[in-house]
């Protein structure tokens, strides 16, 4: 049996025994068949069966529910998608609200699904700070941003800027600048969320088999080692693995993060540290960094990973003594307390990161594939937007999800930006780090000059820029 439980914290939680379901041993005709048991496969076949029980789904997945980003992730559930304010952009002001109040509705519909299927999966729903909580910049930059939200229409009951005094009711940092808090995000313990999403799309008639990689697709059939699926309609859902399904490898890169746990920490820390209210949290640095007091009372904390040549996928997460000393490091700098804590976990995974970093969500009627994905990195509550959405698009149902600028209605994969070739996605990738991490360096170092600390800053928005 592989060890399923080892890949993360989360997994290693599960009061479950993690025994394999079935493989696929024998062919199949259904109306859906979806590649991959993590969120947006589940959410897909959830959605579907709520409003078409009668339809015939099968999930045939790789491994066992979880293994992927899934069962891995920080616990956000947050009611964003990745760069939404482009994606919105172009829509009116009525129009654009409208779209927020769609995203920021994510998390509730969430907690709503759980508390009607009961699945325990630590549920809370505490809002996020992005804190400027290291250098003096991330004070500017935060500011900068929380103005342009409220261009866009948003308001203080959607970003509200707290002060140092007010961001210490939440959480105490060691050099608090402020931060913005966000109401619109739940934290919650992700493997229980995939595991028991799992058993109810069973429940509800969905066939699931485990230990049975999908090793050739196209319209209308699916392949193992061992059957052929035919349905109507395909869902690869398989976001950071997207390079094992070609040609969906060049739309969606795996890139990986990666994340440490502490032990149980005290009461008398936590009285110290704050997070009483199941908050998430990060600071606010291009290191993209991102926390939460889990419910055993652990800190949890995650940083950017890397990108593999070619888009190779990151199988071996033992993480190294570098990987794990960087999030102490950057979890250190915020809480000194917890500089010599005891490590209990470190782990990452694969996250799909679509170009120009614009999830997507797309049905093709004539070939019969649905797909959504491209979350980079946000995934745990824009895969449930992308179940919901995709469950409309296949049984054409006429809703306000189907008509966001992130969905593409009709046309197959051609309708997404492709990534370019080999090395040109390494040596960006690699210049565009390297000045993230020099900006850090340089701000970091209170003392440096001035204009060290402009010139790292010009250089390191322009690369990010460059990315978009």
């Amino acid at each position: 049996m592989p060890a399923w439980r080892t890949i993360s914290l989360w997994m290693d939680q599960l009061e479950e025994p993690l025994l394999a379901r079935p493989s696929l041993e024998r062919d199949l005709d259904v109306d859906v068949a979806i590649i991959g048991a993590g969120y947006t496969g589940l959410w897909t076949a959830y959605y579907l069966k709520r409003q078409a029980p009668e339809l015939n789904v099968a999930i045939i997945e790789a491994q066992t529910a979880g293994f992927g980003a899934s069962g891995r992730n920080g616990g956000w559930v947050m009611g964003n998608l990745l760069g939404e304010d482009r994606l919105l952009a172009g829509l009116s002001p009525e129009q654009r609200r409208a779209s927020y109040d769609l995203l920021h509705g994510i998390p509730d519909e969430v907690r709503i699904v759980t508390e009607r299927e009961g699945i325990d999966c630590d549920f809370r729903k505490g809002g996020v700070l992005y804190c400027a909580a290291r250098y003096p910049e991330q004070e500017v930059s935060l500011r900068g941003y929380l103005d342009s939200l409220y261009r866009q229409g948003l308001t203080p009951d959607d970003y509200r800027w707290l002060n140092p005094a007010e961001l210490a009711r939440h959480i105490r940092v060691a050099r608090p600048y402020g931060a913005i808090h966000a109401p619109h995000c739940a934290t919650i313990q992700p493997a229980r969320l995939v595991r028991g999403l799992a058993r109810t799309v069973e429940r509800m008639g969905v066939q699931i088999y485990e230990n049975s990689p999908v090793n050739d697709w196209q319209p209308g059939s699916l392949k193992t080692a061992n059957a052929t699926v035919r349905s109507r309609w395909i869902v690869p859902a398989v976001e950071g693995y997207a390079a094992t399904l070609a040609p969906l490898g060049r739309y969606q890169l795996p890139v990986q993060s990666l994340l440490v746990a502490t032990e149980p920490l005290s009461a008398a820390t936590w009285d110290e540290i704050g997070l009483d209210h199941g908050q998430a949290f990060s600071e606010s640095s291009r290191q993209v960094t991102y926390g939460q007091r889990s419910a055993d009372n652990r800190l949890v904390f995650g940083a950017r990973g890397g990108y593999r040549f070619a888009g190779k996928l990151r199988h071996d997460f033992d993480l190294s003594e570098g990987e794990v000393q960087l999030r102490r490091y950057l979890f250190g700098e915020l809480f000194p307390q917890l500089k010599d804590v005891n490590i209990t976990h470190s782990w990452g995974g694969n996250l799909g990161m679509s170009r120009r970093f614009k999830p997507h969500m797309l049905c093709d009627q004539r070939s019969g594939i649905a797909l959504s994905g491209g979350y980079g990195g946000e995934g745990v509550g824009a895969s449930n937007l992308g179940g919901r959405t995709l469950a409309d698009l296949i049984l054409g149902h006429d809703t306000e999800r189907v008509h966001q600028p992130w969905v593409i209605p009709q046309g197959g994969l051609d309708a997404l930006k492709a990534w370019e070739p080999e090395p040109l996605r390494w040596l960006g990738y690699n210049a565009i780090i390297r000045s993230f991490i020099h900006e850090d360096q340089t701000l970091a170092d209170l003392n440096s000059a001035p204009w060290r600390r402009r010139l790292a800053c010009r250089v390191a928005g322009f690369m990010e820029g460059f990315m978009q």
